[in-house]
C-alpha cells in the first residue's frame, strides 16, 4: 500500500514500484493481491492503480461506518470494483472485499496462535489442525 501521505498520481505509482520491486528481490514474487490494512479512504485512483499494476483483488480495513452498516446489511462486503468504467471498460475491474472486523480476526477465529486461545490452530489433544469444526 502506498503512503497516504504520497498525494500526487506519480508519488503513488513511485511509492508502490519501490515496494513491488522490493518483495521482488527478496522473495521473488510479483504481488497479485493489495491489502490496505487502515487506509483513510479509497479512490478510483487506487483501484485502477492496483488492476494496472496486475492486482486481482483489494482487502481493506477501514471504511465509512455509514457504507460499512450498509454493505453489512446488504450483505455486499465483497464487490467488483468498476474505476471509470465508462472510459476504461473491464480491464480494470478488480475483486474488492471489505474486512468485516477492520483488522482482527472474527470472533472465535484468532490466529495468533501464541494466546494459547485458538482451539482451531493446534487442538491439544490430538496436536493437529481442527479447522473441520469451524466449516
Amino acid at each position: 500500500m502506498h503512503d497516504e501521505a504520497c498525494p500526487t498520481y506519480e508519488d503513488m505509482i513511485n511509492n508502490m514500484m519501490i515496494g513491488h520491486d522490493f518483495i521482488l528481490s527478496e522473495f521473488g514474487v510479483k504481488p497479485r493481491i493489495g491489502w490496505q490494512v487502515d487506509p483513510f479512504g479509497h479512490s478510483n485512483a487506487n483501484a485502477r492503480l492496483f488492476a494496472e499494476m496486475g492486482f486481482d483483488a483489494l482487502f481493506f480495513g477501514r471504511l465509512d461506518y455509514q457504507d460499512k452498516n450498509k454493505r453489512m446489511n446488504d450483505k455486499s462486503m465483497e464487490w467488483i470494483w468498476m474505476p471509470n468504467a465508462d472510459s476504461l471498460g473491464s480491464d480494470v475491474n478488480l475483486f474488492t472485499h471489505a474486512m468485516y472486523y477492520q483488522y482482527q480476526s472474527p470472533s472465535g477465529l484468532d490466529f495468533d496462535i501464541l494466546d494459547g486461545l485458538d482451539p482451531w490452530v493446534n487442538n491439544k489433544e490430538s496436536d493437529s489442525f481442527n479447522a473441520d469444526a469451524y466449516a
